[in-house]
């Protein structure tokens, strides 16, 4: 790992020991949200089971930890009795193998690795609606859902497994769904000044859009940050596979919108339009999330206008570790506090997320020199 920024390097080796020292507890199981000061942990069908083991493989690539990676790979290994509960598996199945399987794959070159995140690929390409050119988020959970033309902005972050299998296997199938997924995200999801819809609504069987909702934003026309931060580091990642510069376009567009929404100490709020009275919580998830796309983003644009990008994201991370970090004793395990999972439903609002760990980690570790991404 470069080493040329005296506080990231600190904060790095903060987030070291504190997973060192966490993960004797949650071991070999999937975190969400703490509580009381310690994380609760959901089933491996949970769709944030891949950042426990996603953490721990971005530890070990710099520690070569044994203990991590054995625990990394039980929490895979757990997946596989997912493969077989097909009806918990949404579109997040990119999350949760991407950051297990593929970063494995990637790390170690191992087989297994490989198989397993081709099989879930699989089954996330098995959601794509032709006619509406999109993937399927949610299924019916209960049963009055009607969701079956539902897409969600935090889908284009599941997209990197389908890139990934193309590459790994050379067919092209996989590429043709995200990128097909991908433009219909810039064609409805993103608006003209930057901001983003959390769902759309189209028509399952005609692919007619019929409409946009709120979701995890105070309203449907409001400016839900972490859907904001899916859409920056998605469209920056298609971009990155692909080199179709309507992504590199997108990705930018988004990213102005949300570094120039940003309050003093460069955290957002849960939502960057909230009207007089509205509750204010934070949402380090989305400042962490964000930061590291715009690290990547200043990766792939020309030279001369990289470095607003690379400085925005370093900024917010080093606010997130100085004003949000939790680093001393032992009373908080989440690294980072005043995260807001869902507000509008009152669901881990004010707490440390298992996602806005990863990517404040994954974030330090691109501005200590580390490019590769397991995305």
């Amino acid at each position: 790992m470069q080493r040329n920024n005296r506080w990231a390097e600190g904060a790095w080796a903060d987030v070291v020991r504190k997973i060192s020292r966490t993960s004797v507890r949650i071991g070999d199981r999937f975190p969400h949200a703490s509580v009381g000061g310690e994380y609760a942990l959901e089933p491996a069908s949970w769709w944030t089971a891949g950042f426990w083991p996603g953490l721990l493989w971005l530890v070990y690539r710099e520690t070569g930890e044994e203990r991590l990676r054995k625990i990394a790979l039980s929490c895979e290994e757990q997946l596989d009795r997912v493969v077989l509960d097909y009806d918990r598996l949404d579109h997040d199945i990119g999350f949760m193998w991407t950051l297990t399987s593929v970063a494995r794959h990637r790390l170690r070159g191992e087989e297994d690795a490989k198989r397993r995140a081709l099989l879930a690929a699989n089954l996330l390409a098995g959601r794509f609606n032709p006619k509406g050119r999109f993937i399927r988020a949610w299924n019916p959970w209960r049963p009055e859902d009607d969701n079956a033309g539902w897409a969600i902005i935090d889908c284009l972050m599941n997209l990197p497994l389908l890139f990934w299998a193309s590459e790994t296997t050379g067919d092209p199938r996989y590429r043709h769904v995200a990128v097909m997924h991908a433009d219909t995200v810039i064609e409805h999801f993103v608006r003209p000044d930057g901001s983003v819809y959390h769902i759309v609504v189209f028509d399952p069987g005609t692919g007619d859009k019929l409409g946009e909702l709120g979701g995890q934003g105070y309203s449907r026309e409001s400016a839900w940050s972490r859907g904001a931060a899916w859409a920056l580091y998605g469209m920056a990642l298609a971009y990155k596979y692909t080199g179709g510069k309507r992504y590199l376009d997108a990705a930018e567009r988004v990213a102005r919108f949300c570094v120039g929404e940003l309050p003093e100490d460069l955290v957002p709020l849960w939502d960057f339009r909230l009207p007089e009275g509205a509750v204010r919580h934070k949402d380090t998830s989305a400042g962490a999330c964000a930061a590291s796309g715009l690290l990547l983003l200043s990766r792939l644009v020309e030279r001369e206008r990289s470095s607003p990008y690379r400085e925005a994201g370093e900024r917010m991370l080093k606010s997130l570790y100085e004003n949000y970090g939790s680093w001393e004793g032992e009373g908080e395990e989440g690294l980072i506090v005043e995260g807001s999972s869902h507000v509008p439903e009152g669901r881990n609002v004010g707490v440390p997320l298992i996602y806005g760990d990863y990517f404040f980690a994954e974030g330090l570790s691109q501005l200590l020199g580390r490019e590769e991404l397991f995305w």
